[in-house]
Order: C-alpha cells, then structure tokens, then sequence
C-alpha cells in the first residue's frame, strides 16, 4: 500500500512538471487571428481608424468590436483582406473626403520652427526628423498623413500638402461638370 501511495505521489509529481515546462516552453499569446489582421495592416500607427495604432485595430476586429473597413490607408484591399480574415462582409470604406487627396504628407514651414519636440514626439511613425531647439523636418516617404502633429505645433509651422505628382503616381484628372455638358448648365 505504501509502495503504490509513492508511485502514486512520484507519477503526479513528474506529469506536473512536465505540464509546467509545458505550459512554459509552448505557450500561445494573443489572439491567432488578430496576428493574421495585424499582418495585413500597413503598420502605418496613424490612427485615423479610430485606434491608436494597427495591432489595437486588428485586436479589436478579432473580438467583432470593429468594422472592416476603418484601415484609411489600406484601403479596399486591404478591407477584402480583413473581411476574408474575419469571414465578415466587406463595406464601403468609411469617410475618404471626396476633396481630399488620397495620399497627403506633412511639411513643416522650417523659418518659423522653434525646435520644440512636440511634433516629433506626436508621431506615431517616426517621419519628422529634428533636434531641441533646431528646426524640424518631414521625411516624405515615412509621413502616413495621420495629422497628429498639427495640433501639438505651438507655432502653426506645420501643414498638410498633397503628395508631389509624379510619372509612378499620376493620373488622369475627373472631368469637370461643365466640360461633360459642353459648356452649358
């Protein structure tokens, strides 16, 4: 009886640390299909989604608590993405302002910058590039358009600018009403 009660208690003794290491070694964090999401997310952190960055949206989308179509800067493909990932209808996406290029940066007016840190702390993708007390500036290529760093400007320096036309970006302009009704209204 002795015998069996220390088998018994040595068995339980090893089956617990090896769930132990087990529980250690393999353990899954997070949500799988909010990692999926948060693949397909530009990582652009704007927060025009309403979120304060990509991997809070994509948590968010895995718990059914937002809509597909909030990521502005992905877009339709990256919502058909999205709504593929979640098995959830695709929508319109939500509130591109028609006058509203689709890509704008920001610029900063470098004769009125103070240098005060303000704007680079702000944003969320690192694009301003600057030091205390020197004058700032936007590296284009990284701005995501997100407008965090207008409002914290204490001088008004900064403004949003539509990305410069080249041969890669160019299309062709809308038609203007007057043109397609020859003139008369």
């Amino acid at each position: 009886m002795l015998e069996a009660l220390l088998i018994f208690l040595g068995l339980s003794l090893l089956f617990g640390l090896l769930l132990g290491y087990g529980s250690i070694r393999f353990k899954v964090e997070g949500n799988p299909i909010a990692e999926s999401i948060d693949k397909v997310l530009p990582q652009t952190q704007c927060g025009q989604c309403g979120y304060p960055g990509c991997k809070p949206y994509a948590e968010a989308l895995a718990n059914g608590e937002a809509e597909v179509n909030f990521c502005i800067p992905g877009g339709n493909e990256v919502m058909i993405l999205i709504s593929e990932i979640t098995h959830r209808e695709p929508k319109e996406m939500d509130a591109v302002p028609e006058d509203k290029p689709r890509k704008i940066t920001a610029f900063i007016d470098e004769d009125l910058c103070i240098g005060c840190t303000h704007c680079i702390k702000e944003c969320p993708v690192d694009a301003i590039m600057g030091a205390t007390k020197l004058m700032h500036t936007v590296i284009q290529q990284e701005c995501t358009g997100c407008e965090k760093c207008i409002p914290v400007c204490p001088v008004d320096c900064i403004e949003m600018r539509p990305e410069e036309t080249t041969l890669k970006n160019w299309a062709w302009p809308k038609p203007e009403e007057s043109s397609l009704t020859g003139g008369l209204k």
